[in-house]
């Protein structure tokens, strides 16, 4: 096997995609212990983020699109190359992903398993998922991307439906069958990239960088087919009305962890999939079909938001809020402005931190009261002041106001794209306000008001937990003790927290980092904003 290495950070992305390997393989010969296989998994995870931290600061903004890049050959005959690099977008989402693994393995810690289920498989299969995610986001092999993008699906299904609730089954069936078909249609299209290498170069290739050439040179009528291929895909990930129908169901079957993990991450390999391939390789198709995604974008804000007052389950709630979320980002996206991409881009990442923290904030609520259910709520924060005060924090930087981190994702897609789709960021922006309204009202129907329901009775998850009061039940004269934030759960929640305030006062580090990775995107989809200064300019 041959292989070409350049850059002095290749050894990190060649750890980061080699470590959860290792340490899924690790957590699984140790499963029959179930706190070694916990303990070895958090270093696993921990490690992995500190080498995600590390990718990070060897990442030069200024330098070369793509850095830390390695290839050893695969299948040479056909061209195909295990092909890795990162550019400024991808190596901010793999340090997110390094973030949110330990967050949800220790969310995890005491949480009960369907009977026959051990720690050590659910934790080793969320370790090989973030490997396969860290995959896509640094694959450069155009074919390598589609194997990881369909492989990934393989962890998750079992993750829904072997640890999921009641109807797991069917929300893990429904999950994979919507992602591997859309797939499959990618495929299509891949295949068809390499067709014309061979037409074009004399010798076909998967790698990015020489399909950019050879698809952004091709006819409109060619790039638009080619184009569905790759958007169906993405947009069934992303998830964008009418695709987005599994997520609902998964959420709602998922465990609390993996659900971070679907909204948090594997949702936003279908907006990166919009950046990295759709936009550079096909920019005539996409500027020709941004109407139509600016459509299904400003639906699904919409869609979303009417959606969502009307679910009495937490965690249905919290998807068709995210749904909102998704066609804000691909409004911003499509929009085709550097500042509404950037907005976009940095909305992905502030995205993963607010919900995600949201949804582990809702699954300490759930141990606490056994219930799912809105409706069984009420009060709870007379008990659980911090939880409460979490809950509300969350909630806040979801709807991005000033002060979080969301706030300047959503200010950027907002200045960004009125001058480009005005009345497409008007509709967006009602909607907004109206999902913004209904995550207060679920912290009020939930936190505030008087005690009922499971604020009352308190759950059967309750003794996991620590400290906190106690109440009487309207029924029964017995007490049940409904505990604020073990320490534990504190330190989950604490990093989510810092990063909501921190990124609210000082987004730079983010911005710097994926600004440049915007510019070059836009130059190579030919909507490149005029020119501002010397270093935006197209090369």
């Amino acid at each position: 096997m041959t292989g070409e290495v350049s850059g002095s950070g290749s050894w990190v992305l060649g750890a980061l995609l080699l470590l959860p390997l290792v340490g899924a393989a690790v957590v699984t010969g140790l499963r029959r212990d179930d706190r070694v296989a916990k303990l070895a998994a958090l270093g696993f995870s921990v490690a992995e983020f500190a080498l995600g931290i590390v990718s990070w600061v060897l990442f030069q903004a200024d330098g070369a699109r793509l850095q830390q890049y390695f290839s050893f050959d695969w299948i040479p005959a056909f061209g195909v190359h295990l092909s890795f690099g990162v550019d400024g977008i991808a190596v901010v989402m793999i340090a997110v992903i390094g973030l949110l693994v330990p967050l949800v393995i220790g969310a995890g810690w005491t949480e009960k398993l369907p009977e026959g289920r051990t720690a050590g498989g659910f934790f080793a299969l969320i370790l090989l998922e973030q490997a396969l995610t860290v995959g896509v986001f640094a694959a450069t092999d155009v074919f390598l991307f589609y194997v990881l993008f369909e492989i990934m699906l393989i962890p998750m299904y079992f993750l829904i439906g072997s640890f999921g609730g009641a109807r797991r089954q069917y929300a893990a069936v429904k999950f994979f069958l919507y992602s591997f078909l859309g797939g499959l249609i990618m495929l299509a299209s891949v295949i068809a990239l390499y067709s014309m290498s061979v037409d074009e170069l004399g010798t076909g290739t998967f790698e990015w960088a020489d399909l950019v050439r050879v698809a952004s040179d091709a006819p409109l009528s060619t790039q638009v087919w080619l184009w569905f291929g790759f958007f169906i895909a993405f947009a069934v990930k992303a998830p964008l009305v009418p695709l987005h129908t599994w997520l609902p169901d998964a959420t709602a079957e998922a465990p609390i962890g993996v659900a971070v993990l679907l909204v948090g991450i594997l949702d936003k390999v279908g907006t990166f999939g919009f950046l990295r391939y759709l936009l550079p390789l096909f920019p005539a198709a996409s500027d020709t079909l941004a109407p139509l995604v600016l459509v299904l974008a400003v639906a699904g804000v919409v869609y979303g938001s009417l959606l969502a007052v009307g679910q009495t389950d937490m965690k249905r709630f919290v998807a068709y809020v995210s749904i909102a979320h998704f066609g804000f980002i691909a409004l911003g996206i499509f929009a085709f402005s550097t500042q509404s991409l950037t907005g976009s881009v940095t909305y992905m990442v502030n995205h993963s931190i607010a919900t995600g923290m949201l949804i582990l904030v809702i699954g300490m609520v759930i141990a606490r009261g056994g219930s799912t259910r809105i409706a069984d709520y009420g009060g709870m924060a007379k008990l659980t002041p911090l939880l409460g005060g979490m809950f509300l924090i969350a909630g806040l930087s979801t709807l991005s106001l000033p002060g979080t981190n969301s706030f300047v994702s959503e200010f950027l897609v907002l200045i960004g794209s009125y001058p480009k789709a005005p009345v497409y960021t008007i509709i967006a922006t009602v909607g907004m306000i109206f999902a913004a309204l209904y995550v207060l009202w679920l912290y009020q129907r939930v936190m505030q008001g008087p005690l009922r329901g499971a604020a009352l009775t308190g759950g059967a998850a309750a003794e996991q937990v620590a400290g906190g009061g106690s109440v009487a039940t309207a029924t029964q004269t017995e007490t049940k003790k409904i505990l604020d934030l073990s320490s534990r759960e504190k330190w989950v929640l604490a990093p989510m927290l810092v990063l909501v305030v921190g990124l609210g006062i000082y987004p730079k580090p983010v911005l710097a980092t994926v600004e440049p990775t915007v510019a070059a995107t836009m130059c190579a989809a030919g909507q490149a904003d005029p020119v501002q200064s010397a270093e935006r300019q197209c090369q």
